[in-house]
C-alpha cells in the first residue's frame, strides 16, 4: 500500500520566541500543497528562522521510512492487508522527555494522519551552547493524495507537543 508523507519542519532560536519573530513562526502552516496528485513520495518542507521562515520544499520518490537522527524525527511503517500502521520515532537528544507516548496509528486506504512533536535542543559546540527549537509535523496519507489534502482535517491527529522552556 503506497503512502504520501509530508514532513513540515520548523526551526528557531530564542530570537523568535516572542515579538515579530514569533508572529512569523506561528503563521507557518502545518500542511502544504502537494506537487500534483501523488502516491509513494516524500514531500519535505523546511522552515527556518535563518531563512526568515520562508518554506523550502523538496520532493523525492523514496521509501518514507526513516531513522531518527540528532534533531530530526523518524518514521516506521508496518504495511498489512487492512492498512498501514504509522509510528513516529523521536529525534535523538531532544527535550522535553516523553515517558508516555501514544501507540502507533492504523490508517486504511483514503485516510490520513497529522502527527506533531516539538523539541528543545542545545548544541554546546555551536555559539556557546545556545538553545534551538524545532517542531516536526508529519502529514501522511494512505493511497494517492489530492494536492490540497493536507489543508483539511485529518482522519487522525496525534499531538505530542510539549512545553519548551
Amino acid at each position: 500500500m503506497d503512502v504520501v508523507a509530508q514532513w513540515v519542519s520548523t526551526e528557531w532560536t530564542k530570537r523568535s520566541r516572542g515579538g515579530p519573530g514569533a508572529a512569523r513562526r506561528n503563521a507557518v502552516p502545518v500542511g502544504f500543497r502537494l506537487p500534483g496528485r501523488r502516491s509513494g513520495v516524500v514531500h519535505e518542507v523546511s522552515i527556518t528562522e535563518r531563512n526568515d521562515f520562508v518554506p523550502v520544499e523538496s520532493i523525492d520518490v523514496v521509501a518514507p521510512e526513516r531513522e531518527p537522527a540528532m534533531g530530526r524525527s523518524g518514521l516506521r511503517l508496518v504495511r498489512a492487508d487492512k492498512g498501514v500502521r504509522v509510528e513516529l520515532l523521536l529525534a535523538r537528544h531532544g527535550a522535553p522527555g516523553r515517558d508516555r507516548r501514544p501507540p502507533g496509528v492504523w490508517l486504511g486506504p483514503g485516510q490520513w494522519l497529522r502527527w506533531q512533536v516539538n523539541y528543545r535542543m542545545s548544541w554546546p559546540l555551536i555559539e556557546g551552547g545556545r538553545w534551538e527549537y524545532r517542531q516536526d509535523t508529519l502529514n501522511l496519507a494512505v493511497g494517492p493524495a489530492d494536492p490540497e489534502l493536507f489543508f483539511g482535517e485529518p482522519t487522525r491527529h496525534v499531538d505530542e507537543r510539549g512545553f519548551l522552556r
